[in-house]
């Protein structure tokens, strides 16, 4: 069963909160999202007294080593931001599971285990990016655990720029062609991988993205009523979900242009 009553596609009060985002899927050919996400840091994100980022921030990540004007101006606008105190915290999507240490120290951002479990407000929360919940994936959880292969990805950053750039466009043109032909069922979360997994941390409240449906859904978990917050992804509009201690939980909508 699900709920829309804490969706909302508006603004929110000014007020200083813990915000989570994912799947914003920063790519140079959409710069109205780059631009999106930028004015979000010096405005909306302004009232986040903590931000979580939780996976595929970036369309694709070839390597910290990769430096073109784009990833310099995301990276000098985090690195603004966190130099302000407001922590920032990112967990590795299946599109950016490269990011490393040299992008970690260059924006101040601190990475995030998938999963993770936070005291929010009192309430444990469970954060993942999501793409292990989709068990039925069977093809896509095999490729997960070849390219999450530490060896995997030794030998591909030894590659040279070049090769690696051309080996991300490949996977990406295949990964369109594989979503097409899937069962849209099949690419969303397997309900039992759901609560087994929020059984296992013992939580009530799962915070993810990867699946671009956003939502909130409502569930029992060991007997007692639980929730799934779905985060959105970017692209005409952002979104976010917003927590603090009068509102609760929030997850909005809102125009980036």
């Amino acid at each position: 069963m699900m709920s829309l009553s804490n969706l909302q596609k508006s603004s929110i009060p000014d007020i200083v909160a813990i915000h989570f985002i994912s799947d914003l899927h920063l790519d140079p050919r959409q710069p109205s999202v780059v631009d999106g996400f930028l004015h979000y840091l010096k405005t909306r994100g302004q009232n986040a007294q903590t931000l979580y980022i939780l996976g595929d921030f970036f369309e694709a990540w070839i390597g910290d080593d990769f430096s073109n004007p784009f990833t310099e101006s995301v990276i000098a606008g985090l690195k603004t931001y966190t130099s302000r105190n407001i922590p920032v915290f990112f967990m590795h999507g299946n599109r950016d599971f490269l990011i490393g240490e040299r992008f970690l120290e260059q924006t101040g951002c601190q990475l995030l285990t998938d999963p993770t479990v936070i005291d929010l407000f009192g309430r444990k929360a469970l954060l993942m990016h999501g793409d292990t919940l989709c068990t039925d994936d069977v093809e896509y959880q095999n490729f997960r655990k070849t390219v999450r292969d530490p060896i995997w990805q030794h030998d591909f950053l030894a590659k040279p720029l070049e090769v690696r750039l051309s080996i991300a466009q490949n996977l990406r043109e295949i990964s369109k062609e594989k979503t097409h032909e899937k069962q849209y069922e099949i690419m969303d979360v397997a309900q039992t991988e759901v609560e087994r997994v929020m059984a296992d941390y013992n939580v009530d409240l799962l915070i993810h993205g990867h699946t671009h449906r956003p939502n909130r859904h409502e569930l029992v978990i060991a007997g007692r009523p639980a929730e799934r917050y779905v985060l959105g992804d970017w692209g005409e509009n952002g979104w976010h979900l917003v927590c603090d201690r009068e509102h609760g939980l929030l997850l909005t909508s809102f125009p980036i242009k």
